[in-house]
């Protein structure tokens, strides 16, 4: 009998902490969907995350699906929304786009055949290329083309993306795409600068891949992929398939442009299937940087090897730097900051994974929106903020106690020189200063700088807004500084 109640006592206990545990969990999720977080934070000010369902709302972004890592597994995930303006909701399983997100995960195909001896990381990609080859000049001349370059976006080819073909369109094979003959819709692949001369994003140079590939397995590339990278690193949803079958269409999210409205007939098609054709869930994406986490580690997940992993996550040669290992975009590799990933951009598309795998943590997230990326960045941020991420994290900033006479001549329109000009313009309601342009969304208030000068900031945009006068006082132009981009200058024009 008392054997009996120990073990009883123990049940309950284990079931009190697991209750706990998912109360801590739900807790955690909510303050990730009420604080999608601007790049800058007002310092001293509450309340300023805003409610997952309005960003998707005023970003016109119907569905969003997310998958958090932490501790190495996937903690949570959850999606939001609808598969199309008024449709039926998303969940878990929803497909997306993967866009760019396609290229590292074809290249473990790729990695699995050099593994494999059937492709060679270092030798010229003509002497495995059968159905095609990489017409030869004066830069090939000097340095080849090779399949370590193809996947570091080092090897000198053009065409850096793909628009895609609308449904009903004609395709073309990879021999068309890379030659540039109708159907395609864009330009020749070709070698203008000297391979591994430098890092220049170039999804021609996957779609280069993609021919060795077939040509070396005599397989379709989605079949191909399917067998050996995706059922073996579990990524049941996914699938590199041109079309979508009729039982999987249901629970395919469409695109939507920043408007919100809808892609004619849900989607485009990539035949460039390498370098943007993967359809996937976040759950897929976060098993996929999981497994190269733990190969990394030493621990084959799959068909994944612990070689292929640390190539992959390996900087890779360049002239001009670049920041990438092999299909993997890698950001400050050997310190604690350090993490890697993708991003993604189809037509009525965005995705993005991130893992930091000293901390094996990390989130995948994905939208049927052209303004995903905006949303992205957002959930990024509250993700960074309620687990201590040591990057993405907002800035913050402290609002002076602004004297009303800085504001003096400042109100007015500003517009800078040049073929695109900027146009903004600043008004005061209630004693604050608000801006206005045609990219912004709604108005902006800005934050003084300073008590006494006309210095501001806004929360939208790490950016600083200096307005400056001339000898005898007037306001004269607008200069927009910091964030890491050009600086802009604006004169007043009205």
């Amino acid at each position: 009998m008392r054997t009996h109640l120990s073990l009883s006592v123990a049940a309950l206990v284990a079931a009190s902490s697991a209750s706990a545990q998912d109360t801590a969990l739900e807790a955690r999720i909510r303050r990730v969907e009420n604080g999608l977080l601007t790049p800058v934070v007002v310092a001293g000010t509450p309340g300023q995350g805003a409610g997952i369902a309005d960003r998707m709302r005023a970003l016109n972004t119907p569905a969003v699906s997310i998958a958090v890592i932490n501790d190495g597994r996937i903690e949570w995930a959850r999606a939001y929304g609808v598969l199309e303006a008024g449709g039926a909701p998303a969940d878990t399983a929803t497909l997306f786009q993967a866009a760019s997100i396609s290229k590292p995960v074809a290249t473990v195909g790729a990695l699995l055949l050099v593994q494999r001896g059937d492709l060679s990381l270092d030798a010229d990609v003509n002497t495995a290329l059968r159905s095609w080859r990489v017409p030869e000049n004066a830069f090939t001349a000097r340095e080849k083309v090779t399949l370590r370059r193809l996947l570091s976006h080092g090897a000198g080819l053009t065409v850096s993306g793909f628009p895609g073909y609308p449904s009903g369109a004609p395709l073309p094979t990879t021999v068309q795409i890379l030659d540039g003959q109708a159907p395609a819709n864009t330009a020749p692949v070709r070698v203008d600068t000297l391979p591994g001369s430098l890092t220049r994003y170039s999804g021609g140079g996957m779609t280069v891949m993609q021919l060795m590939v077939e040509d070396v397995t005599g397989r379709p590339l989605a079949a191909y992929l399917g067998e050996a990278v995706l059922r073996p690193l579990g990524m049941m949803h996914s699938s590199y398939d041109l079309d979508v079958a009729p039982d999987r269409a249901a629970r395919t999210a469409r695109g939507h442009d920043r408007r919100g409205t809808p892609v004619p007939g849900g989607w485009n098609r990539y035949p460039e299937t390498a370098a943007a054709g993967l359809w996937t869930t976040p759950s897929d994406l976060a098993r996929y940087l999981i497994a190269v986490r733990r190969a990394a580690g030493g621990q084959a997940v799959g068909s994944l090897t612990p070689d292929v992993a640390r190539q992959m996550l390996t900087p890779q040669p360049s002239a001009s730097g670049g920041g990438f290992g092999l299909g993997l975009q890698l950001d400050r590799m050997g310190t604690p900051a350090a993490s890697y990933g993708h991003t993604g951009s189809n037509r009525g598309y965005r995705a993005q994974m991130l893992l930091f795998p000293e901390r094996g943590q990390g989130v995948v997230i994905m939208t049927n929106s052209d303004a995903g990326s905006d949303l992205g960045a957002e959930l990024v941020r509250a993700l960074a903020r309620e687990y201590g991420w040591p990057r993405f994290q907002p800035v913050e900033k402290t609002a002076a106690a602004l004297d009303p006479a800085a504001l003096a001549g400042v109100p007015g329109r500003y517009q800078s020189a040049g073929d695109n000009p900027v146009t903004l313009e600043f008004t005061v309601r209630d004693g604050r200063l608000e801006g206005a342009g045609a990219n912004w969304p709604a108005p902006r208030v800005l934050y003084p700088l300073s008590a006494t000068e006309p210095r501001f900031f806004i929360r939208e945009l790490d950016r600083e807004f200096t307005f400056e006068r001339d000898d005898a006082g007037r306001v004269v132009r607008l200069r927009v500084t910091g964030g890491g981009a050009p600086e802009l200058v604006a004169q007043r024009v009205d």
